[in-house]
């Protein structure tokens, strides 16, 4: 027999999940996720899946997903990238962005009508410069971003995450890119990554009404996002908190503390 859910689920009506530190770390999935993703379904409760990660697309991410025996849908994942393509859509007219990012975050200006000046000769006159972490990241991203900035060119960021835990390890996150864009250039980003509420956003949109839980790993990002867009967040330990920092945070306190996923969700 299948797994229901807590007491504390019971309350909610959708969950909004972050990937990394709550459903996976590295490329193996949290303990049982599969399990309490499924009861979640079972239970009736809308799902959505978040993450300031920009490297994959979301559909790389449900195919990661689905690898880790979690079910999962395209519209249900909002990754920083899905946030950065839903706050450019709202421009007026169509900008020159200089991109620093993998893949997915060059297709996500793209579809939202911008023309990418990677390449071209206009590069460090770009109005834009959107940035999001990637392995391949190099000091003259660095410099071309710098010199757009320097001209007047606005930063939108993915996030101000310090780190994220990968599988080898602890990494810097965006954050850390983010920190250098702005003391370089002299500007303050635009950030659109959790802790900014504009993913929770558009995961709300897709989800519907409803009484809503956010479920992740990290004070800031998920805690402090969540309280941004008006929503309760739960903290799990297999990320970047330890048991002591959750249980000594405060305005706004989580819901609720758990080893992992599966042990705030499931029953039994």
């Amino acid at each position: 027999m299948s797994a229901g859910i807590s007491a504390l689920l019971a309350g909610y009506d959708n969950v909004v999940l972050d990937l990394d530190g709550t459903v996976w770390v590295g490329d193996q999935a949290t303990p049982r996720a599969a399990a309490a993703v499924a009861a979640m379904r079972a239970a009736g409760l809308g799902i959505a899946f978040v993450t300031n990660d920009g490297t994959h697309s979301p559909e790389e991410y449900v195919q990661k997903l689905w690898s880790l025996g979690v079910t999962a849908a395209g519209d249900e994942v909002v990754s920083v990238g899905s946030a950065i393509q839903h706050l450019l859509s709202e421009r007026a007219s169509a900008a020159r962005v200089y991109v620093i990012g993998a893949p997915a975050v060059f297709r996500h200006v793209t579809d939202a009508g911008h023309r990418v000046a990677n390449g071209t000769p206009s590069a460090e006159q770009a109005e834009l410069v959107v940035a999001v972490a990637h392995p391949d990241f190099n000091y003259r991203e660095l410099t071309i971003a710098t010199r757009a900035l320097l001209a007047g060119a606005q930063l939108i960021s993915g996030g101000r995450d310090r780190t994220y835990p990968a599988g080898d390890g602890i990494s810097p996150g965006t954050g850390a890119l983010t920190a250098a864009l702005e003391y370089a250039g002299g500007t303050t980003a635009r950030v659109v990554g959790k802790p900014d509420q504009r993913v929770f956003q558009v995961a709300l949109e897709r989800l519907g009404p409803g009484r809503t839980l956010v479920v992740g790993d990290h004070l800031v990002a998920d805690l402090g996002g969540a309280a941004a867009a008006g929503l309760d967040a739960a903290i799990v330990l297999t990320g970047v908190t330890t048991s002591d920092q959750a249980h000594a945070a405060t305005a706004p306190a989580p819901v609720a503390i758990a080893a992992n996923l599966a042990s705030l969700v499931l029953s039994s």
